[in-house]
């Protein structure tokens, strides 16, 4: 019998937040520092509600957001062991849970938009 192990599922979402932190994030937060700066009223409640109504926009923010989390959840476990703590499980169902509740809090919030 071959015990199969979860790591490979972590690791995948690990790399995958990695490269929107990356690459996404940056921009994201340039864009949206600098926008106002340069165009008045381009970040308003009702232009930023009408950009994030649209199905397409809920996923990607979905994506940045889930894979983003889930990068850090991972990151901070491992910062955790190297600290000194060897509570493995429970560091790692503390925050995968935090991750997994973020996740879901996501939806729910993008839904409702």
């Amino acid at each position: 019998m071959t015990i199969r192990s979860h790591k490979p599922i972590v690791w995948g979402l690990f790399a995958g937040g990695g490269t929107v932190a990356a690459f996404l994030a940056p921009v994201l937060m340039v864009v949206t520092g600098f926008m106002p700066l340069v165009f008045d009223d381009v970040l308003s409640y009702e232009r930023m509600q009408a950009f994030v109504g649209n199905w397409l926009i809920k996923l990607i923010l979905l994506g940045v957001i889930t894979m983003l989390i889930w990068h850090c959840a991972h990151r901070f476990r491992v910062t955790v062991h190297d600290f000194g703590l060897r509570a493995d499980l429970a560091v790692a169902v503390a925050v995968y849970a935090f991750a997994g509740l973020i996740t879901l809090l996501t939806i729910v919030f993008l839904v409702q938009i």
